[in-house]
């Protein structure tokens, strides 16, 4: 048929198979394929953008509810930092609640576990299909996070799992440098900042916020019958964990409140006492000094009772406070 086709219109053999070429690219299966394929890669990259924006969704809420002050801190960075930083905070937040959401070590174990392996599938660059563990792995991409301090930090709350007190305030200090100050490292990378004095104001920012986060919770710990402070502290001016968890209001309770909140001070002048070494893009990841040193000023103003009703709400005036002190680009 073709061919009588050819021979009636005067076609050469070559315009022929041109014209069979041309039939086989626009025949109706051909265009359905074409089609179908156009409408599976559209369909799979509204899909993969609907898993992302459910993922930063979910990491925003769980810090917006968690950790509020975080919370805010991120929402004063640069844009390009924001949303990484939100999944570090996420990341923090799941860490941190492992401790009072199980009924048995052994549990808390296993979750820990289950973030180390995260770590090193998100490096092999195969996060598991969690919401937290994608954002995170978004933030290892694009900023080149460093794999040690998210493994610290897990290490670090593992270790906490013991629930125990502080033998010590030095040993307070340390499960602070390995958590908070870590996560104030990488809150740095994510500006793309790489800087030995940032790095050593983060150092003492941390401990200070590791140290302070400890006495705010003594008040809701206390109501669960523990006591997490630095026993010598306590035994320095006799006050005994019966004390706290009974929430007395005596002399020597306030007299170790107010070492530690003395040490937590000390944190924050030191890392204050050469901020002009400390490059200005530095600053918004040390926002969280606002939050300190309100703390710091209303327990003094409370004469140093951890229990005052006073210490258990939230300043309300803290995100305008922490927002001129981005424009201020201090800490």
């Amino acid at each position: 048929m073709a061919a009588g086709i050819s021979a009636k219109h005067g076609l050469s053999s070559s315009r022929t198979s041109l014209y069979h070429g041309l039939y086989r690219k626009i025949s109706p299966s051909n265009v359905c394929i074409q089609r179908a394929t156009q409408i599976q890669s559209v369909r799979a990259a509204t899909g993969a953008t609907l898993d992302s924006q459910h993922n930063e969704k979910y990491c925003l809420e769980l810090v917006r509810t968690r950790d509020y002050d975080g919370f805010v801190c991120s929402l004063l960075l640069p844009e390009d930092a924001r949303r990484s930083s939100l999944a570090l905070r996420a990341f923090n937040v799941e860490l941190a609640q492992v401790k009072d959401s199980v009924s048995q070590k052994t549990i808390g174990l296993m979750r820990m576990q289950f973030w180390k392996t995260a770590i090193e599938e998100i490096y092999r660059d195969e996060p598991p299909n969690q919401p937290v563990s994608s954002e995170l792995w978004r933030a290892v991409r694009k900023h080149y996070l460093t794999k040690r301090w998210l493994l610290r930090i897990i290490t670090e709350r593992e270790k906490d799992l013991d629930d125990r007190a502080y033998r010590n305030l030095q040993e307070l200090e340390t499960y602070s440098e390995n958590t908070q100050s870590s996560l104030i490292y990488l809150l740095l990378e994510c500006l793309g900042l790489k800087d030995v004095h940032a790095d050593h104001a983060a150092s003492h920012i941390g401990k200070a916020q590791g140290i302070i986060t400890c006495l705010r919770a003594s008040p809701y710990h206390s109501s669960r019958r523990k006591v997490y402070l630095p026993m010598d502290v306590c035994m320095l001016h006799g006050a005994s964990q019966e004390d706290f968890i009974r929430g007395s209001r005596e002399q020597n309770v306030r007299d170790v409140v107010y070492d530690i909140a003395s040490q937590a001070h000390v944190h924050l002048q030191h890392a204050r006492s050469f901020s002009h070494s400390v490059p200005a893009a530095a600053t918004p990841a040390f926002l969280h000094t606002v939050v300190l040193e309100d703390y710091l000023q209303r327990v003094r103003r409370a004469d140093f009772d951890v229990f005052h009703p006073s210490l258990q709400k939230r300043n309300p005036l803290l995100p305008i406070q922490m927002y001129l002190r981005s424009w201020k680009k201090t800490y």
